[in-house]
């Protein structure tokens, strides 16, 4: 079968939560004996082309515009489409998936793909066929909700465009339950439920680099709470530094390991200083796949206290196949990833006190911290595995071109 896919971000460029999970099905489509096309995009004319990567054929289209154009060039998008339209016609793809398209290409790309594929899929990640930007719940986005996500920037006919787009789309995949819901109370139907997957195998780190990884940020056997992702505020960066100061009052020791960009010059670093914890964080930058997974069994726990709700974050079946208990988020709905009280614990990130007192009970307790992350473990195998999102992804391919 030969498949296209469609998707903004994808590796080695970009390692986000969609990218890499987007990759991890191209790759085991392709193992499958599928003929694979990326289509994605990149800001730099000197990125620009044709690539192979990890035996995957890539073609990179430069996309670059100011933030403020989005809610109109997210729909049509005049650098892309031209070059998009060109490469499908030329490719002629029985199956065309698209995953997050809603900034670089356009969602005018799935009119075209339906016109030369023989049958369009779309895999929703987040909000963005309904909402402007990141909400604080799942429910009914009004016009009014809209004006004040966008502001000036505010498209009344986006929504409107974006729904005639998805006529062209014969099944909409979501990420999560809360997602299939939420979409579906926003208008936007004909959608089936089928989670991230990910190979517990590829998460394997041998003892030699995990204690390289240890000795280059100097982390030591002190306490590690690791934090992926940018410290900003709808990440909740500042509830991450302010149950840091109450952990450290209980584990003077503990560091929290910020994974991502290092925003120590910003808001959250002097809030870091204010509550003397400079000692206490350690920013590692954005890292590559090898040393992602260092980071992850360099820790004790993994937390994710997202303010926002965040349909799926790809980072709970990383940790939880990493054999690392999660204390996540209930805003962010991580109810659907952790067992509470079996392979980490859902709390309220807005509570400081129940936070802390759930990574502290994690931190001086080892046999609980290492039962949560055996039982974490098994429920990735069972429910969270790369081979069962295949194999339903598949099946519907089979449907519509059978």
């Amino acid at each position: 079968m030969k498949i296209l896919i469609l998707s903004d971000e994808f590796p080695p460029q970009v390692f986000g939560g969609a990218g890499t999970t987007t990759f991890n099905l191209a790759k085991r489509l392709k193992e499958m004996g599928n003929e694979i096309f990326v289509i994605t995009a990149c800001r730099e004319k000197k990125d620009e082309g044709n690539f192979q990567y990890q035996d995957l054929n890539i073609f990179r289209i430069r996309s670059d515009y100011k933030g403020r154009w989005r809610n109109y060039l997210s729909l049509y998008n005049p650098q892309t489409v031209g070059k998009v339209r060109r490469l499908i016609k030329e490719i002629k793809p029985d199956i065309t998936h698209v995953q997050n398209i809603h900034y670089w290409l356009s969602y005018h790309c799935l009119k075209m793909a339906k016109r030369y594929s023989r049958a369009v899929f779309l895999t929703a990640h987040d909000t963005m066929l309904y909402s402007c930007g990141k909400t604080a719940n799942s429910g009914k986005i009004t016009w009014w909700d809209l004006v004040k996500q966008a502001k000036k920037r505010y498209n009344p006919f986006r929504n409107i465009i974006i729904r005639y787009y998805l006529r062209y789309v014969d099944k909409i995949f979501a990420v999560s339950q809360e997602l299939e819901r939420s979409l579906k109370e926003n208008k936007i139907n004909n959608v089936a439920l089928i989670y991230n997957g990910i190979d517990v195998s590829d998460w394997r780190v041998e003892p030699q680099k995990i204690e390289e990884f240890k000795k280059r940020y100097n982390l030591g056997e002190r306490p590690v709470i690791f934090f992926g992702g940018r410290l900003s505020y709808l990440k909740g960066a500042e509830q991450a530094i302010k149950v840091l100061a109450e952990v450290k009052k209980e584990i003077p020791d503990v560091i929290l390991l910020a994974v991502g960009t290092d925003v120590s010059s910003g808001e959250a670093g002097k809030l870091i200083e204010r509550l003397d914890l400079k000692e206490n964080v350690v920013f590692t930058g954005w890292l590559t796949r090898d040393d992602m997974k260092s980071a992850y069994h360099s820790a004790n726990l993994v937390t994710v206290l997202d303010i926002y709700f965040c349909a799926a974050p790809i980072i709970l079946v990383e940790a939880l196949a990493c054999k690392k208990p999660v204390v996540g988020s209930c805003i962010a709905y991580a109810s659907e990833n952790i067992a509470d009280g079996v392979t980490g614990y859902v709390i309220n990130p807005l509570d400081i006190n129940q936070t802390s007192e759930k990574i502290v009970d994690l931190l001086k307790n080892p046999e609980k911290t290492k039962q949560f992350g055996e039982a974490g473990y098994l429920m990735v195998q069972e429910h969270f595995s790369l081979e069962s999102q295949v194999r339903q992804t598949f099946a519907f391919y089979q449907k519509f071109i059978a």
